[in-house]
């Protein structure tokens, strides 16, 4: 007869209770799920490092998403993330050069994003150490979207669209600057490029570089030293170099100088990564090369003399076969898993 008691109280109970802790979470945000890993990396790339307060989801990288291609997010509505970085120039600035909300065409070349989840600093002089320090600069550059942290959030919070896109992200409906950035940068993390006949070739596939590109990885890590700077799997050391140009504009642009405050950085530029590279033109920092040939002829030259030159970069033999080998291996680092991001059909409305 207890045991019956007992078992009869259970029934009665655990359906009350249940009821009771649903009606005590009504009203209460419910955290997004936590712990879904992130599609794996192409082949070649190592795991993207997830910071601790932003870890990642799948929700908040399609609010990223809507966000990154969102002009409203700018003073005057016409400029997003995406007019500076369009996914068809794989997220690097193309020719003309990215005007702003100003219409004044931008100094400086943007970047690719292809692989920046990888870096250690961030923007061409390295100003920002994380994606989600980095946002900030464009949002209120008045040359760029021109707009403030609290007028961007704003405006992204009177688009009733957002709202469920920041609760299936953020576990509930508010909206705000940190979020937006965290959301933004979650987006930029998934933008990555690997899978490419070099990185098969490196894996095994001694098919996938053809003979010239082979001569031209040669070329690439011994007679032309590129790999000096041009290393690892992304083929930048993260780390800057003079070229000899920036100082010599008009005004000058002194690049990590005009940051870390120290003369032997004027003129210094982050090393770019090679990856996608014959689709990220024009080159250098401000976009002075147009095509892929004219860097090479800058190269073979040893740069522009003077005082901003760094001391690894000289003279090299390039004849015209050679060159057309170099260019078949710079070629062989295009890949795969970017090419697939499009912009929404829909912005929220």
């Amino acid at each position: 007869m207890i045991v019956l008691a007992t078992s009869n109280w259970m029934a009665f109970e655990r359906p009350l209770l249940f009821c009771l802790l649903l009606l005590s979470s009504v009203g209460q945000a419910v955290p997004p799920a936590q712990g879904a890993s992130p599609p794996a990396p192409p082949l070649g790339l190592p795991p993207v490092v997830w910071p601790a307060d932003n870890p990642y989801s799948a929700a908040r990288v399609e609010l990223g998403r809507n966000l990154f291609f969102d002009p409203r997010l700018s003073s005057n509505g016409t400029v997003s993330c995406a007019t500076c970085h369009p996914p068809e120039h794989a997220f690097a600035g193309g020719d003309p050069p990215p005007r702003g909300v100003t219409g004044t065409p931008l100094r400086r070349r943007a970047p690719t994003l292809i692989n920046r989840a990888y870096g250690r600093s961030q923007f061409l002089d390295g100003r920002a150490a994380t994606l989600e320090a980095q946002i900030t600069g464009p949002i209120t550059a008045p040359d760029e979207m021109g707009t403030s942290p609290p007028a961007a959030a704003g405006a992204v919070a009177s688009i009733a669209g957002y709202a469920r896109l920041f609760e299936e992200a953020f576990g509930d409906r508010q909206v705000t600057y940190d979020r937006m950035v965290k959301a933004i940068a979650s987006f930029e993390r998934t933008i990555l490029s690997g899978n490419s006949p070099y990185d098969r070739f490196l894996n095994g596939d001694k098919h996938a570089l053809s003979p010239g590109a082979r001569r031209g990885l040669d070329i690439f890590e011994r007679s032309g030293e590129c790999s000096e700077c041009h290393s690892g799997y992304n083929f930048t050391d993260e780390k800057f170099a003079g070229l000899g140009i920036g100082p010599d504009g008009h005004p000058p642009d002194l690049g990590l100088g005009a940051i870390s405050g120290k003369r032997r950085d004027d003129g210094k530029f982050k090393v770019p990564t090679l990856r996608e590279v014959v689709h990220t033109g024009p080159y250098m920092h401000d976009g002075r090369d147009r095509t892929l040939d004219e860097v090479l002829e800058f190269y073979r030259k040893g740069g522009q003399p003077g005082r901003y030159l760094d001391s690894r970069i000289a003279p090299f033999f390039l004849d015209a076969p050679a060159k057309a080998n170099l260019m078949e291996f710079l070629e062989s680092l295009s890949g795969e898993g970017w090419q697939q991001i499009k912009a929404p059909e829909r912005l929220p409305q």
